[in-house]
């Protein structure tokens, strides 16, 4: 059975009702999260070596083994299932159609709509699959929310914004930072915008935002330095496609308002979350370099560098280089102009 990300809930808060999920898609912390989930409402821990069984690509020879065994202690088993691929679609199709009664968690990346695994669980009624991709705007907005309200923090929307701006597109980075903002806030506490700033404003996040800022207004050394910042933080050229194309987006709208005769300070006013005071100017030079032509075919240039970067052996960081490159290279020439 198919399962859209919006349903999710009806696999996670009911494992019992299937024999088995399958996890794929783009976004490895999702699908870690969910198959940990799984898991843990199944066995009561991820490690219990009597009810937990878990097979790295390595071992996935032990699959019909790990999923036909009886349960020592009466409880029902999982075998959890990494790197997955469509190689596991027979041993898996076997396994259901036998008398085993264990839980069967994969975990796999892009699978192709067609292929052999996907199809096995989306046409049985006691398989799930489930698509985990990176979460944007008002999805991520509400899975932020929903992580701080289970541990008893509150947000602001002016800093649920702001938040939601810098985070990557990995569920990993994203549940690492509501960590680290909950631990500082402590139970029944609400963070303001001043306390997520300071909390994260020294993070890889932040260097990405300042690679884009500085190449979208002619900084080539800046946005090298930035960008070599964020990399060594552990940031993803992906992540760093997602930022630019919000400030991108960002740059579009106040720039289409003040063509429409809207002044430049209330245009940017208007932006949710504001523009932060530090990033102002480099905000406003920025708008005086590109035009909403220009903008729209960058936008599209972006999209096309991140489907780039998502492709099965890309030299994805080479690829975000140079992007980032020819955009200060391009402000730059367009700053001499004026």
């Amino acid at each position: 059975m198919k399962i859209d990300t919006r349903s999710v809930g009806k696999v996670l808060n009911a494992p019992e009702a299937w024999r088995f999920v399958l996890l794929h898609g783009d976004d490895s912390g999702l699908i870690r999260e969910y198959a940990s989930d799984l898991v843990r409402r199944v066995a009561g821990s991820l490690d219990d070596p009597f009810r937990v069984a878990t097979l790295t690509r390595e071992t996935h020879d032990r699959f019909e083994e790990e999923a036909t065994a009886l349960s020592l202690d009466g409880g029902q088993r999982v075998v959890w299932v990494r790197e997955g691929t469509d190689t596991l679609a027979g041993p898996v199709s076997g396994v259901l159609d036998g008398t085993g009664s264990a839980l069967i968690v994969v975990e796999a990346g892009p699978l192709p709509a067609r292929g052999k695994l996907r199809k096995l669980a989306e046409e049985r009624k006691d398989s799930a699959s489930v698509g985990c991709y990176p979460e944007e705007g008002r999805a991520l907005e509400a899975s932020v929310r929903r992580m701080f309200a289970e541990r008893q923090v509150g947000i602001t929307a002016e800093a649920l914004g702001w938040l939601v701006s810098q985070l990557g597109a990995d569920r990993a980075g994203v549940r690492n930072e509501i960590e680290k903002l909950a631990l500082y806030a402590g139970p029944d506490h609400e963070l303001d915008l001043d306390d997520v700033r300071v909390c994260i404003g020294d993070s890889g996040s932040a260097s990405i935002d300042d690679s884009v800022f500085l190449a979208m207004e002619g900084d080539r050394t800046g946005t090298d330095l930035a960008l070599e910042r964020a990399l060594s933080e552990g940031a993803n050229p992906v992540a760093v496609a997602r930022v630019l194309l919000g400030h991108i987006s960002r740059l579009r709208r106040v720039k289409a308002a003040v063509e429409q005769g809207v002044s430049r300070a209330d245009a940017m006013r208007s932006l949710r979350p504001p523009v932060f005071f530090k990033k102002q100017q480099s905000f406003e030079r920025a708008l005086q370099l590109w035009s909403l032509p220009a903008l729209a075919e960058l936008a599209s240039r972006t999209q096309a560098f991140e489907l780039s970067c998502k492709q099965t052996g890309a030299m994805d960081v080479l690829l975000c280089r140079r992007h980032l490159s020819v955009i200060a290279a391009r402000a730059a020439a367009a700053s001499r102009r004026r």
